[in-house]
């Protein structure tokens, strides 16, 4: 989840929403744009995946100022049949835990639950 690497062409095994929920986990105060260049998309792309994700309870915001502030749902149950009761919460660690033994921080994790999402703080 760490830098933005060359383009890549053909499938991958995230989709672009997992790409874009990864991204604001990291940092819940990130604008449109800079979550465009990190998952290389068009902001009108990460516009929709947002909606998206609102719509069906995976993510709020907030207004602060003149940024947005998001929250995501930690509870939530990923959508597809082959994750039957996998969290939000349970993806996104499991990133943020990839990520940090890729980058020499093994045991330490980029996202941070009890601020970002904590599965306590039922939102």
């Amino acid at each position: 989840m760490g830098g933005v690497s060359e383009t890549h062409a053909g499938w991958t095994f995230l989709t672009s929403h997992a790409r874009v929920l990864a991204a604001i986990a990291e940092d819940h105060r990130i604008r449109i744009r800079d979550i465009a260049a990190r998952c290389r998309l068009t902001e009108r792309a990460v516009q929709k995946i947002i909606a998206d994700l609102e719509e069906d309870g995976y993510l709020t915001h907030t207004r602060e100022g003149r940024t947005n502030a998001y929250r995501i749902q930690p509870g939530t149950i990923l959508r597809h049949p082959a994750e039957a009761g996998m969290t939000v919460e349970a993806l996104l660690s499991a990133l943020a835990q990839h990520d940090a033994e890729n980058h020499g921080q093994a045991g330490q994790s980029s996202v941070e639950p009890s601020r970002e999402w904590d599965s306590e703080d039922a939102r």
